[in-house]
């Protein structure tokens, strides 16, 4: 039986499981439900401080190891790998763009495009651009294995970080439902709706202002956005607030967060259009799950977007507040558009999921 370990603090919290968490969190969840898997696989579940209350994640089937620690650095990077030795693993699984130096076993490390320009061109603390370069350039040259969750960023990291293409597969990620009709609503329930944490490069700061543009024309349309604000310093709810003085009407609403999960796939279910305006990504995934939901999404136009939505969304050729005001008006009123892309996601969608992101995960080890 092959033993794989994998790294696990990414979904302790259940309001942070976005990105690696949401992952992380699906991986497991597909061998909990695969018999043929477990029957090959023996999975290893590293936790930093404590295991989540998830039932699925009590099966006996993962072995399980809490480190009972606060600090990150001390978890990732000195006990997690000393663990991991000592369980004598075939492989272990990074999701979270770094490998430790003191792991010397086989390793799989997830690379993304993003990452790397989070810690070159990126606002987050300098700690984290310093533990980002030293560490995701360490796995680009050392990691057995890099998993990339596009074609579009496989091409971008093998740029980026000077790596052989041999190296790296391609797992791209998934969805859980299926495209189907959005559900009508009443004129005055109308929302376009943002989803992720918020940053300059994915411009819910430009969307904010396009849709200020737009209000008078759409006067019972809202805009919903529901991620954490990761500027630096923050800036979005003083957006909202000022936006909606001038607009005089609650028009601008922002969440940090839902609790329960089908909150947001309520959100998701009624939305006219989701916004996802952003510079750099290696999947994004927000926008692929709005259109699980028959939601029309406008992104930008770039080579990942085509590779997701091939020609079935309002690409964004730019991200200044004109241009994406322009779109938003588009998304809205091309009803002949509109209905091509809900049509279209019921081709795509069903390819993008989390059992085929399981397979070929485990297809490489």
């Amino acid at each position: 039986m092959i033993k794989i370990g994998i790294e696990c603090e990414n979904i302790e919290d259940k309001g942070t499981r976005y990105g690696v968490g949401q992952l992380t969190l699906n991986l497991l969840k597909e061998y909990a439900a695969n018999s043929e898997w477990q029957s090959k696989y023996k999975l290893y579940l590293y936790f930093k401080k404590q295991i989540p209350d998830d039932e699925f994640i009590q099966n006996p089937i993962f072995i399980k190891r809490v480190m009972g620690l606060n600090s990150f650095n001390i978890f990732y990077h000195i006990l997690l790998p000393i663990r991991a030795m000592l369980d004598r693993l075939d492989w272990m699984f990074f999701p979270n763009y770094m490998l430790p130096p003191l792991y010397l076993g086989k390793s799989v490390v997830i690379l993304t495009n993003d990452i790397y320009y989070e810690f070159t061109k990126g606002t987050i603390p300098f700690r984290y651009k310093l533990a980002y370069r030293l560490f995701a350039n360490w796995a680009a040259k050392k990691a057995t294995k890099i998993m990339a969750i596009s074609e579009a960023s496989k091409k971008e990291i093998v740029k980026l970080f000077k790596m052989e293409p041999e190296r790296i597969f391609v797992a791209r990620l998934g969805v859980s439902g299926i495209a189907g009709d959005q559900r009508s609503l009443p004129s005055d329930q109308a929302y376009i709706l943002y989803v992720g944490q918020m940053f300059p490069r994915r411009h819910a700061r430009e969307s904010i202002l396009a849709f200020e543009k737009i209000a008078p024309d759409f006067p019972a349309l809202k805009f919903i956005l529901l991620g954490k604000d990761k500027y630096n310093p923050p800036i979005i709810d003083g957006l909202v607030r000022e936006t909606n003085q001038k607009l005089g009407k609650e028009a601008v609403i922002h969440y940090d967060y839902l609790e329960k999960r089908e909150e947001v796939g309520k959100l998701y279910a009624g939305a006219k259009l989701f916004v996802y305006i952003s510079d750099n990504e290696a999947f994004g995934l927000p926008p692929v799950e709005a259109a699980s939901y028959g939601i029309p999404v406008a992104v930008k136009d770039s080579d990942l977007n085509h590779e997701l939505f091939e020609d079935a969304a309002f690409f964004a050729p730019d991200s200044s507040p004109e241009t994406i005001a322009d779109i938003f008006r588009d998304g809205l009123a091309n009803n002949e558009k509109r209905e091509y892309c809900i049509k279209k996601y019921r081709e795509i969608i069903p390819g993008l999921n989390w059992h085929n992101f399981a397979d070929k995960f485990f297809n490489q080890l």
